[in-house]
């Protein structure tokens, strides 16, 4: 018998101070039985990041054709693309000739250590494609946020990401590097 994901509640206030974004969202995350939670909260962060009422999660970690995030105009093109991990430099070819911008965020220090220069050169080529990289402690205090039902403040400003929670209260600084 398969696993069932696990479901997460979200209430994220948002108070984006370089896009001048302040709103609330009601977030359902369900997090494949593949994944673990800090990876889960770092699709919450990029959800956090982008914020607009059409962004969506995508229906996965096993669905290979869809983005972990992603945002579509009314006539169904897509305007923003979000993976998170080292994904294989075809996926994000078709992602960058698909969507309009393409975003990319890279955790797990060592393996990004090692992916990002063999393939930085042929990346530049993308003109709609940015990538970040999120240190793990930073990764690790973010993931202790979690909760089945969470009530979350993010501000951001001037890059840096500060997430609050009441229920165990905790403040986690983000800064992601921009390597792209």
């Amino acid at each position: 018998m398969a696993l069932k994901s696990t479901i997460y509640k979200a209430k994220l206030n948002i108070a984006d101070m370089d896009r001048q974004v302040y709103q609330d969202f009601a977030l359902t995350l369900a997090c494949h039985p593949s994944e673990t939670t800090a990876r889960m909260m770092l699709r919450l962060l990029a959800f956090a990041l982008y914020a607009d009422d059409a962004l969506q999660f995508g229906r996965g970690i096993s669905t290979d054709d869809e983005p972990d995030l992603w945002q579509k105009s009314l006539n169904g093109d897509i305007e923003l693309w979000i993976d998170l991990g080292l994904p294989e430099e075809s996926r994000i070819r078709k992602a960058c000739g698909r969507a309009s911008r393409v975003v990319l965020l890279l955790y797990a220090e060592r393996s990004a250590a090692v992916w990002w220069p063999k393939h930085a050169k042929a990346l530049q080529r993308f003109k709609n494609l940015v990538v970040w990289q999120i240190s793990d402690a930073a990764l690790e205090q973010l993931a202790l946020l979690a909760a089945s039902t969470m009530s979350l403040q993010c501000l951001i400003q001037d890059g840096v990401a500060t997430i609050s929670s009441d229920q165990p209260a905790q403040l986690v600084d983000i800064a992601l590097i921009q390597l792209k």
